[in-house]
This record gives structure tokens, sequence and C-alpha cells, in this order.
């Protein structure tokens, strides 16, 4: 009943319009790929900072909409907390931002500071816990290995044994260790500091004035229970949220209050029209050149359902076809973006299947609008 072969014949009778569609579709997976990609690292990296943070619970101020737009609140909140049976201890974090000078060429840029109490560590990120003894020391910092180049070589020459002194917010910092976190799309660069350093930097903040309130639970406590009794008991001035919950309110702040969740997914379904535009084109053209031929075989008693078979299997070789050029080209991009933004940018098993179910989805489609062609191949037309 499958007759591939005629299919495949009749695709490849012209070579050259054959490169161009797969190149098409090549093109298309490449669109979605990289739309998909962006939106992944988006969210990731976005979400580094959380993700790096030690604490069962998070407390933040219900008037903080993401990592980029944090307000502040009283620490008193977070010592309530301790009243709770099943906590164990709690951890206040400070969040802000100054301008970083570049100790090579002068030139200032944001960068994010994160500062809390170095008695013990709330950061996962490797080289945090190494050098939590060197940031107790006056102006002691440690920076973020992998923030943007425009930071100045830092790490490279930190690792060479080189000192490092610069300035951050106007006032004299000295570079003792680094640490890995990343940037994101909101933030090029990190630095970490001692608790009582930050309040250096920011003289306007009060010591009580906390971003970020991490709860440490005992072994066996329940978080979402734990949970749900802190929110009864807290004042509405705060939020609670359990680790992966707090992960989980960045998304939600980038995916629907910002633009740019929206775009990737627009430029996703623009591939996807391309891509089937493409390839309609190439098999409306092909069922037309062979009109004759069909009719021929509706004549000969072959029924629509075997023609309509052949012009899906078109469609699902030209899917196949243009996906793995796409794929492949699609990998060397990623590694190309990944080098050039230190985004998190890697494909993934799942966006791999995803995107070759949406080709094959794209390429059927086009398989079903050139059917209305087909459907004209009267045997009378033979004659």
């Amino acid at each position: 009943m499958f007759d591939l072969p005629l299919a495949w014949l009749q695709l490849s009778r012209e070579k050259n319009r054959l490169l161009i569609v797969l190149a098409g579709i090549a093109f298309a997976v490449i669109l979605m790929f990289m739309q998909l990609g962006f939106q992944a690292a988006l969210y990731n990296s976005a979400t580094r900072f959380h993700q790096s943070l030690q604490g069962d619970l998070v407390l933040i101020s219900s008037r903080s909409k993401s990592l980029a737009f944090m307000k502040a609140f009283s620490w008193r909140r977070l010592y309530q907390v301790l009243s709770f049976d099943g906590v164990e201890s709690i951890s206040p974090v400070y969040v802000g931002f100054k301008e970083w000078k570049n100790p090579d060429n002068g030139s200032l840029r944001i960068i994010y500071i994160y500062g809390f109490d170095p008695g013990k560590s709330v950061f996962k990120s490797p080289g945090v816990s190494e050098n939590i003894e060197l940031i107790k020391v006056n102006e002691n910092i440690l920076f973020d290995r992998a923030s943007r180049r425009e930071y100045g070589a830092i790490a490279t020459e930190f690792e060479q044994g080189k000192p490092i002194i610069t300035e951050l917010g106007g006032k004299r910092v000295n570079v003792v260790g680094l640490f890995t976190l990343g940037s994101s799309f909101g933030a090029d660069g990190n630095v970490i500091m001692s608790d009582l350093n930050f309040l250096r930097l920011f003289p306007e903040r009060k010591l009580g004035e906390i971003e970020i309130g991490l709860i440490h639970l005992k072994p066996q406590v329940d978080a979402k229970s734990l949970l749900k009794r802190i929110e009864s008991t807290l004042p509405k001035d705060v939020m609670v949220f359990t680790h992966q919950g707090f992960v989980d309110f960045e998304k939600s702040y980038w995916k629907t209050s910002t633009a740019i969740g929206f775009i990737f997914t627009l430029g996703v379904g623009m591939g996807f029209i391309v891509g089937t535009v493409i390839v309609y084109q190439i098999l409306y053209t092909d069922v037309s050149e062979h009109l004759s031929e069909y009719a021929t075989l509706k004549a000969m008693g072959y029924k629509n359902l075997y023609l309509l078979l052949i012009v899906f299997q078109e469609a699902i070789i030209l899917a196949v076809l243009g996906y793995i050029p796409g794929f492949s080209l699609s990998l060397g991009l990623y590694d190309l973006t990944k080098d050039a933004t230190f985004l998190p940018l890697a494909m993934t098993p799942d966006r791999a299947l995803l995107v070759l179910l949406l080709t094959i989805a794209m390429c059927l489609i086009s398989g079903v609008i050139a059917m209305r062609r087909l459907n004209q191949a009267d045997p009378a037309d033979i004659f």
C-alpha cells in the first residue's frame, strides 16, 4: 500500500528544487530551535540566582516583582518565623546594584550585589563556601567568573595571581575570590560580599532592611504545610514560597509581565508558518506537474487514499531531510551564542523532539493544503 519509492522519485526528480526546499525547511527548523533556545535561556538565566540559594522556604516583600525589582522589608518578619515549630534557622540576604569600575579601562557598568552574613553560606554556587572566610574582611568581595567581559578580565588576572583592586559604587573593593553564577537577561555580572560590606556600599540602607529571607527547616518537616501556617499568621506585607515556588515566581514575571516571552513564542510561530509555506509550494508544484499521472492512476483503479498517502509520504520525507541539517546547524549556533553571551543555551532531548514533531506537523499541514489540487485529478484529464 505504501509506495515510498514513488514519493521519493517524484521529489528527487528535480534535485535543485529539492535542495532549495530542504534549505528552506532547515531555515525554519533553525529559527524554531533558536527561539525556543533563547526562551529557555531567558528563564534559566533569570533564575540562576534563585536556584543557587540554600533554603527550604523563601520570604520576600509582597511588593517585589522579580529579582530586578526587589523591595526591602523588615527582618522582624523573618525572625517571627523562628517561633514556628520545624524552623531550624534563618538567613537574611541583601540585594542591590551599583556601578562597577572596569580596572582595565575605567569604564562603568551596573553589576548585581548580594550580601549575607558570612557566618553561614547561603549560596550553592561553586566558589562561595571555599572563600567565605575571606569576605569577612572589610572591602573584600567575590567576583562572578561568568560575568560578561565588559567588567574586565577579572577572572583571568586573578587566576594569574594579580591583585584586583577597583571601585564599586565609588568605594574601594578588593577581589579575593571567584565564584560561578552566570549572567542573565537582567544581570550582566554579579558580586558577593558580607552584609557589613554591603551596608558600607549602601549607607542609605539599614541593617534590618532585607530583600530575601531564607528559612531552613528541620529534617522531616513538610515545607508546604509549614508554608501555609506561616502565610496564615504573618501580615500580608510579605510573601512566602517554597524554594521551587520562588524560582517559579521569577519565571512567571518574565512570562507574563514582559514582552520577551511572547516575542520568542511568536518567533517559533513565524518559523512554523515560513516552513509550512515553503513545503506547500513544493508539494503544490509537484502535484500540479504530475496531475495527469495521478489522473492515470485513478483511471487504473487507485483510490484517492492511495494518492493522498503519496503526498503525505513526500511531506514526511521533506520533514526528516530538512530537520537533520537544521538540527546540526542549531547545535553549532547554540555553542556560538553561549560563548558570546554566557547564557545557558544548550540542546535538550525534549526540545529536539518538540521541533521534530513541529517540523513533521508543518509538512503534513502543507500536504493537506496541497491535496486540494490533487482532488482535481480526474481520469478525463488523460484524454
